[in-house]
Parts: C-alpha cells; structure tokens; sequence
C-alpha cells in the first residue's frame, strides 16, 4: 500500500443533503450536524485543483484548508516532569 500525504479540507454547506456528493471528491472524514460543515480529506497535490471545484457549487458557503501538514508536531515540555525523576527502585 502506497502511503500518501493528506491534507483536510472543511466545506461549509448551506443544507446537509448535499454532504454525500463531496464523497467524489475524497474520503469524508466528519459531518457536523448542528454547525453544517464537512471534513474530508484528500491528496495534497490535489488540493487547489479540489478547492477550485467545489467553491461554485451552488450549496456550498466556505471552502477551508487545514494547516496541519505544515505545522510543526514535536512539542517539548519546558518543565521536566516530578514524576519522571522519582527513582522508584529505591523503595522506602
């Protein structure tokens, strides 16, 4: 299996009906009822060329991108941990 970058996308959509036509345009991940928006996701070549095609669609609000891929992800703790430090092979 070919491992592939992702990218989200989030469509704002005027009615939910139309949510199971975005399938088409790559693997819908989420549909949130009460704020009527849809999170999909698709390759990250593809993207602009997605966003372009769904934009004029008579039932769509907003198109969004997600920033993830090109967030960094390693986070470091600036204090270290008590709880980590404690040797507990000592015993009391």
């Amino acid at each position: 299996m070919i491992s592939r970058d992702r990218q989200g996308i989030v469509v704002w959509l005027t009615s939910l009906k139309y949510a199971r036509q975005l399938r088409r345009f790559g693997h819908v991940q989420y549909v949130s009822k009460k704020m009527k928006y849809v999170l999909f996701y698709c390759d990250q070549e593809k993207v602009a060329a997605t966003m372009d095609k769904i934009a004029p669609l008579h039932f769509v609000k907003d198109v969004q991108v997600s920033m993830r891929p090109f967030l960094a992800t390693d986070f470091q703790n600036a204090k270290p941990d008590k709880a980590k430090e404690y040797d507990y092979k000592l015993g009391i």
